[in-house]
Order: structure tokens, then C-alpha cells, then sequence
């Protein structure tokens, strides 16, 4: 297709995260010719820092190269943190006035995240259930899927050149709790239109079977809190509005009442009673009341299944919530799934539970399930793809692996075509053979203190390998004429001991280099700062790789006097 210029329109997909990643998501569609394209984004999500990223909580996708391109909307499929979590930090640098849809549920929650870091929250623009937005040469249908978190969405992306099915994250649950069943009627009906590509969550590519319902889950909780006899705690993830409505439902069926611990469980519950997804006269015992209570009446449901060092059931753990204590022969259910990477924190918070006789309950230790997935396994992949049927497959929301065996997979299943993307390539999805034409900036931002960060900034860099090697700060005064008034001085920070010695009484040997390195220099040498610096830093560098087996940061402050 062209425009009245003879200038070829193009249709191109641009993932700028969650591809070679599970989280961080942000997805862009556009069309039109190469100069002069419009754009349509789909989700902007957060990942979190980890211990390589020390001070870092939340990291994004840089949309640099989005800024200052025409974008009509932006579109949000569901409420959960890597697909709206940025919304607030990314939306002001995008330069746009674009307005942002979302379903009701959605919408609710991203809100508040838009007032909190002062933006507008007038461009957020509610849509309902199944509704359809006309964004430039964009025509969008929110199609309802199933998924861990109410009113998961994938959008039905309408364009001149044809349609794109973009998945968004989803299961096929038959019963899920709360809201509707997937809509297999618009997806066949999506399909028998035909649809060019779908661009489609990988996350268990590799796991065989279904992921299972929620109505399972809920049974199987059912079962497991009637048999305690103590005070009972269960965590899961708080935007699985289902699984907590599973829970409350089994709480009431053992005759306990429940108490939300953690300000995410409060946060989640409002937002869904404010938008009817719970009922709203659904009533919760406050915390400072829940010990008033036996102990064989208490339900907690407590935000924490990842281990988070500040989360409820962490601060639980370590007997410093304020309000919320376990005792001895009580139970801890995890009604969720160890992401990857979070292994430690988890394991050393069900270990301090342990430590305290409080009995941890897994979903690996009980006959019955308490949890399940929220994304699809191979046998509703294919599903999906008889559904859809679409001529190109470009799999997303994966690493490399998943993404690679999600394409191999989707060929197996006679889709004709498929494009395995890694975040900033940008995909030529019509016309011709879908491929990748470019490969575009795509790096990450990271939010340090109130500040957004390129992830190569010096002040990360430096933060990182200091929490490796430690640091060594070495002051000195000298005359006019370079002659030593007072130090070097030094001091060591975040190193060991050495021969049953502090480290602070260790660092004699690293004065004494210091010293012999300023002695060494020539008179007019000594005149220069900067090479004062030099010097001494390299004697420290050397002495401390002798005394300690580090290689510190080294900082030299040269006085005069």
C-alpha cells in the first residue's frame, strides 16, 4: 500500500522490553511510511532491582526512541506491574499527549500511580469491556481473556494492512472466579477474518498440558485451612483478586475471619470493590483488632510470597510488625509460584518462619493445588493458535529460550511464518515476508531515589562495585613546597579483617605504601595534585591487593596548606 506520495506504507512492531526478559514490558505498533510513521504503544511495565543493582527498586524500558514521534494512545492489557508500573515514570518522558486506555479495574489502579509521581491523570481515558478505539490508523478491540489479575485484555489491533492479535498475558481458565470466561467466540471470529500476526505471551512455553483453573485452586484451599488448628497465614501475589476471593471464601468456610496485612492487599482490595469486582460490603478485620481474636478463628492474608525485605510477612518473620505476630504450631501457606531470582529471599524467609516452629505449607507439599499458573502451557497455546490462526507468530514475554522454543513450537502448529524479536528490533510485519529490518536502542532506565538513570550511569557503576570490593579513602596535607604536613591518613570501608585484626587496625601497611610512594616522587612531581593522586592511588591499589585480595574503590584527597 502506498500513500499519495508513492511512499510505501509499512506495519512494524517494536518490542523496547520483554523480549530476552520476563517483565519491563513495552510494545510499540506502527504504520505508515518510514518518516513519517504513527505509533500506538502497548503496556509500559517495571521489573525490580535485585542485588546487581544495588539502591535500584524499579527498572524500566528507555523509550528514547519513541520521544518525539507521533503516538496516538497508549494501551494497557491488564494491572499488573510489568505491564502498567512505569506508566507514571515513562508517560512525561515519552513528550506526548497521547491519552492512555484502559479497562475500569486497570484504570483504577493506574490512576493513583499517575497522581503519586504528579502526573496528570486526565489522560487516562477508561474503556469498557470489550469496547474499541479508533487511535489514528489504529482500530483497537479490547478481546477478554483469563488470566491472574482482573480483566486481562489482548487487543485486536486493526490497520490497512491487516491485524494484529497482541496476547497480552493469559491462560485459558474455564472457571475463573472473578469475570468472564475467554472470549473463544471473538478470537475464532478474529480468526476467520484472519489475522496476520499475533505477537504472544512465551512465559511456559516449556511446560506441557494446562496451567489449570482457579475453581481447583479454591477447593484445595478449602481443604488445607480446614485442617489447621492454629492461627493461619497465606501469601500470594495481591493482584490475583481471584485467589484472594479463594482464600476469604475458604477463610469462611473453616470459620475464621481475615485479616489483610500488607498496604498492597489494601490497595488491590479497594481498587476491586470500587469497581465491583468485589462486592463491596466484603468486610476484613483490621490488624490492631485481629489478636483480640482466637487463634483457631484468624485468617492473615499477607503480602511477602517473594521474600521482599519490606513486605508484611518478611517483617512477620522478624517479629517487628507492628501489629501481626506467629507463634509455634502455627501455618504459613504460599498460595504462589518462586519467581526466578527470588529464591533467596524466599528460602530464608520460610527459614525464619521454621526457626519460630511456624509450619510452612508449598504448593509442592500438598496433594491438592493451591496454586496455579497465570500463563499458558503448550496444550492452550495451541488452542489459542486454532483459535487465531494466524500466518505469523512473533513471540514475547520470554527470555531467549522461551522465545526461540515459542516459535519452533508455533511452526509445529503450521503457522507459516515466525520472527523471534529481541527488545529494539523492529519487525516488518506488512507488506511482505515479516522480518527484521533494524535494530534500534533500546536500554534501560533505573529509578535512583526520585531520579530516572541510564543503566550505565557512573554513579550505579560505582555503587555496585563498591558493594563488591569496599572502598579506601587516603587524605594528605602538603606545603607549597610539596613537602608532607600531615597523613597520608587512611581509611577502609567495607573490608574484612585481616590476622584477627578490624580492618581499620589493618591498614598500617597501606599508609606505609602511601607514604613510601609520596617519598619516592620527585620534588616538582609532588607540586601536582593530579599526580599525587596518581601515585599514591596506585601504591594503594597494590597494597590493598596484597593485604586484603580486593580491589577496592580508591578515592585520594590532596590538601595544601
Amino acid at each position: 500500500m502506498a500513500d499519495t506520495n508513492g511512499i510505501e506504507d509499512e506495519l512494524v512492531f517494536l518490542p523496547l522490553g520483554g523480549c530476552d526478559e520476563i517483565g519491563m514490558n513495552l510494545n510499540a505498533y506502527g504504520y505508515g511510511p518510514a518518516h513519517d510513521r504513527r505509533w500506538i504503544i502497548a503496556d509500559l511495565g517495571v521489573t525490580f532491582g535485585s542485588l546487581e543493582t544495588p539502591g535500584i527498586d524499579l527498572i524500566c524500558a528507555d523509550p528514547e526512541y519513541l520521544i518525539g514521534e507521533k503516538i496516538d494512545a497508549v494501551f494497557l492489557t491488564h494491572a499488573h506491574e510489568d505491564h502498567i508500573g512505569a506508566v507514571g515514570l515513562l508517560y512525561p518522558r515519552l513528550q506526548t499527549k497521547a491519552p492512555i486506555y484502559a479497562t475500569p479495574f486497570t484504570a483504577e489502579l493506574v490512576r493513583s500511580k499517575m497522581v503519586e509521581r504528579g502526573v496528570d491523570p486526565s489522560w487516562l481515558k477508561p474503556v469498557a469491556l470489550g469496547g474499541t478505539v479508533q487511535a489514528g490508523p489504529f482500530e483497537v478491540t479490547y478481546v477478554t481473556l483469563t488470566h491472574s489479575i482482573p480483566e486481562p485484555n489482548a487487543l485486536a489491533i486493526k490497520t490497512p494492512l491487516g491485524t494484529i492479535l497482541h496476547t497480552g498475558d493469559w491462560k485459558i481458565d474455564p472457571d475463573p472466579q472473578i469475570g468472564s470466561a475467554t472470549d473463544v467466540k471473538g478470537l475464532t471470529a478474529l480468526g476467520d477474518e484472519g489475522v496476520l500476526a499475533m505477537v504472544c505471551d512465551s512465559t511456559n512455553v516449556f511446560e506441557e498440558g494446562e496451567s489449570g483453573s482457579e475453581e481447583s485452586v479454591k477447593q484445595g484451599l478449602i481443604d488445607l485451612i480446614a485442617e489447621q488448628k492454629q492461627a493461619v497465614a497465606v501469601t500470594t501475589f495481591a493482584s490475583n483478586v481471584a485467589r484472594v476471593k479463594s482464600i476469604v471464601e475458604a477463610a469462611e468456610t473453616a470459620g475464621r475471619a481475615v485479616c489483610l496485612v500488607g498496604r498492597s492487599m489494601h490497595r488491590i482490595t479497594d481498587a476491586a470493590k470500587s469497581v465491583g469486582i468485589l462486592p463491596p460490603h466484603m468486610e476484613f478485620i483490621d490488624e490492631s483488632e485481629a489478636s483480640q481474636i482466637p487463634a483457631e478463628h484468624i485468617l492473615y492474608l499477607c503480602t511477602g510470597s517473594q521474600g521482599e525485605a519490606r513486605a508484611a510477612l518478611t517483617r512477620i518473620s522478624r517479629r517487628d510488625h507492628r501489629n501481626v505476630s506467629l507463634h509455634e504450631g502455627d501455618t504459613v501457606i504460599f498460595s504462589s509460584r518462586q519467581i526466578p531470582g527470588n529464591e533467596k529471599g524466599i528460602f530464608a524467609l520460610q527459614n525464619a518462619l521454621a526457626e519460630q516452629g511456624v509450619r510452612v505449607i508449598t504448593p509442592r507439599m500438598v496433594p491438592y493445588p493451591i496454586h496455579v499458573s497465570g500463563h499458558p502451557c503448550r496444550d492452550e497455546l495451541r488452542r489459542m493458535y486454532g483459535w487465531v490462526r494466524p500466518q505469523v507468530s512473533i513471540p514475547v514475554h520470554g527470555e531467549r529460550r522461551h522465545i526461540m522454543e515459542h516459535a519452533n513450537f508455533a511452526k509445529s502448529l503450521q503457522v507459516p511464518h515466525a520472527v523471534t524479536p529481541q527488545n529494539g528490533s523492529l519487525i516488518r510485519i506488512a507488506p511482505g515476508k515479516a522480518q527484521i529490518v533494524d535494530v534500534v536502542p533500546a536500554g534501560r532506565l533505573f529509578l535512583d531515589g526520585d531520579r530516572l538513570v541510564p543503566e550505565g550511569a557512573q554513579g550505579i557503576e560505582e555503587r555496585r562495585k563498591l558493594s563488591w570490593a569496599g572502598i579506601i579513602f587516603a587524605s594528605m596535607t602538603l606545603d607549597d613546597d610539596g613537602d608532607i604536613l600531615d597523613g597520608p591518613i587512611v581509611l577502609a570501608k567495607g573490608l574484612s579483617e585481616t590476622d584477627g585484626r578490624l580492618a581499620d587496625e589493618s591498614i598500617e601497611p597501606l599508609e606505609i605504601a602511601a607514604e613510601d610512594a609520596i617519598g619516592r616522587m620527585k620534588k616538582r612531581d609532588r607540586m601536582d595534585d593530579d599526580a599525587v593522586e596518581r601515585t599514591v592511588g596506585r601504591a594503594l591499589r597494590n597494597a590493598c591487593l596484597e593485604t586484603f585480595g580486593h580491589r577496592p574503590v580508591i578515592e585520594v584527597i590532596v590538601l595544601r596548606s
